[in-house]
């Protein structure tokens, strides 16, 4: 028999290492699923086809295992509607640097603008969250895409897309694919006369700061010593979170909105503020580069200087940066800047974000000690997905890394929904290793049709629901704003029941008394598990650092609310957050 465009597109993914695609068959994309078919899934050597409920999830699922393998991973849609759910997982994937091929398959060829059935345009819709999109339109042009939507995808860490119109995949190939080969990942060793301007202006500043984000990742150990040497505390975003906190004596926290302890003290403090590998979006949480000297060290120019004003530039790798500025900057032998940022940190977690955590008895249970009995409880290689909103907020403050555990979210695309599809991936990706959902009611909402994905592919995912019947982000969002929230509460949802009945083992936790007992057991359980955990849904999380004009507009939304008959609703609000507040 001879081999088709579509076995010829399967080899080449098979051959780059692709272990299975993400999708939901249907007319233009059936070639290509019945090639997959024929390798014989990965008992046999082949791909495995995993049949998602949505695209979106099987893009969100193919982005989280890219980003945990730092391998090729494929997802797939049918022409029109299939292929176009996928556009959001994809914007995902991109922006979080995740090597994933999407195949977009389309209409017949001589159909294709027309106005025919179903059309869209997937070559240029899927432009914008990709590096490469392009569409096949010849048999002896296809190969040739295929291989260079690869080389796209993994060489230059994001989205490539290819379109293959559904009868093109049929036909037989016309010529050999190319040899798939890459280059090993190069260092990239930043400019002399920058390294020597910096290290003088190290030597030059009285005090030190360093915010890391995901650029240091593989350089735990150098980025910790260089804080050593230069008695600088160590923030961190998000993404460093899980490259950077643990093992460090220096961490002082995350700024922004998911913030704790004092890290905008020290990155604010500070005479010079080094950005280790991070293009941390929010500029209101950075320092005026008038008042602070600023230097910037990314491995992507394009990020230097355009969140903050910044005076030393370096463009290179984190690890060769630091290996050359270490081996020029003088020791700094004052250290009471480090240890006054330190005491600041130590004494906000005591007195803010650990508040919370003795709280056993409190009924509705606060979200906090939730989130901490579960990090206290979940192995130590766990891999932890977290959907956009509170549950970022709990995953940043209380999921504690250890250089093993691995933290996924919808940092820089901020999605709804993305936790459990990242689940999915991440569990497929590593069967052998816990994944926990921390879930969102609101998001979990959205794509629950992915709790019969990890049923069908008895997938022992644990979901974590923080049910609080409300979007808390946004109500929060909207009361430091001024506004009284509206439109973010929905009717209470029995999580645990849905779950049961597509065959997930689930129990509902309402009495905070029972929730170690409940996580204990689900995270034991030899299957997919659901824990319903109904939460305050006035506990909200306010930003490390709060300014007049966010506390003026926290007390003019309760003002209204109580204007508007809510006394009972704003007094159990003030309740629930009064300790978020600094120094209270």
């Amino acid at each position: 028999m001879a081999q088709t465009v579509a076995d010829q597109l399967i080899a080449q993914l098979s051959d780059a290492g692709v272990r299975r695609i993400y999708g939901i068959v249907g007319d233009s994309l059936n070639p290509i699923v019945d090639a997959v078919r024929r390798t014989g899934g990965s008992r046999k050597g082949g791909i495995d086809w995993i049949h998602v409920r949505n695209e979106e999830a099987g893009a969100f699922a193919a982005g989280a295992e890219a980003q945990l393998t730092g391998e090729l991973a494929v997802c797939a849609g049918s022409s029109g509607p299939g292929n176009l759910h996928l556009i959001n997982g994809l914007y995902d994937a991109h922006r979080s640097g995740a090597p994933v091929l999407a195949i977009a398959s389309h209409l017949p060829s001589n159909q294709i603008g027309t106005s025919f059935f179903q059309e869209t345009h997937p070559d240029r819709l899927f432009v914008e969250c990709s590096h490469y999109c392009e569409l096949i339109s010849t048999v002896k042009q296809a190969p040739r895409v295929i291989n260079a939507a690869m080389r796209h995808a993994i060489g230059l860490r994001g989205v490539a897309v290819v379109t293959i119109p559904g009868d093109l995949a049929e036909l037989d190939a016309a010529r050999p694919a190319p040899t798939f080969v890459l280059p090993s990942r190069a260092a990239l060793v930043p400019d002399e006369a920058d390294i020597r301007a910096l290290a003088s202006a190290i030597d030059s500043a009285k005090t030190v700061a360093i915010f890391a984000g995901i650029g240091v990742a593989g350089a735990h150990d150098e980025v910790v010593a260089f804080a050593d040497l230069l008695a600088a505390p160590i923030g961190h975003s998000i993404r460093g979170k899980e490259y950077i906190q643990y093992d460090n004596p220096f961490d002082v926290g995350m700024t922004g909105l998911l913030g704790y302890g004092a890290a905008h003290a020290g990155i604010h403090g500070a005479e010079l503020l080094i950005l280790l590998g991070t293009d941390f979006p929010y500029d209101q949480f950075l320092p005026d580069g008038r008042k602070v000297m600023i230097a910037q060290v990314d491995s992507a120019p394009d990020h230097i200087g355009r969140r903050a004003n910044v005076e030393y530039p370096i463009h290179g790798d984190v690890r060769s940066t630091i290996a050359a500025l270490t081996a020029l900057v003088a020791p700094k032998t004052n250290r009471r800047f480090l240890k006054k940022t330190l005491d600041r940190h130590h004494r906000l977690l005591d007195s803010v974000v650990g508040e919370y955590t003795d709280v056993e008895t409190t009924i509705p249970i606060h979200p906090e000690f939730a989130a901490s009995v579960l990090d206290e409880l979940m192995s130590n290689d766990a891999i932890v997905t977290a959907d956009t909103g509170m549950c970022n907020v709990w995953q940043a403050r209380y999921i504690t890394p250890n250089g093993r555990r691995r933290l996924i979210g919808s940092y820089l695309h901020g999605s709804m929904a993305n936790a459990l599809p990242q689940a999915i991936g991440a569990q497929l990706a590593y069967p052998g290793r816990q994944t926990v959902a921390m879930a969102g009611d609101g998001g979990l909402s959205m794509l629950m049709g992915e709790l019969i994905t990890a049923v069908a592919y008895k997938l022992p995912v644990k979901v974590v629901v923080f049910n609080n019947s409300t979007l808390g982000l946004v109500k929060l969002e909207m009361l430091v704003d001024g506004l009284p929230d509206f439109g973010v509460d929905v009717p209470a949802v029995d999580f645990a029941t849905i779950a049961q009945a597509v065959g997930f083992h689930a129990v509902r936790v309402d009495d905070p008394r029972m929730l170690r007992s409940a996580l204990t057991e689900a995270l034991a359980h030899d299957g997919p598990t659901l824990v319903d955990i109904i939460t305050d849904p006035n506990a909200l999380s306010l930003p490390p650092t709060i300014t007049a004009d966010q506390v003026k507009g926290f007390g003019l939304a309760l003002s209204k609310v109580v204007l508007n008959g809510g006394v009972g609703e704003a007094v159990r609000m003030a309740r629930s957050n009064i300790r978020h507040l600094p120094g209270l």
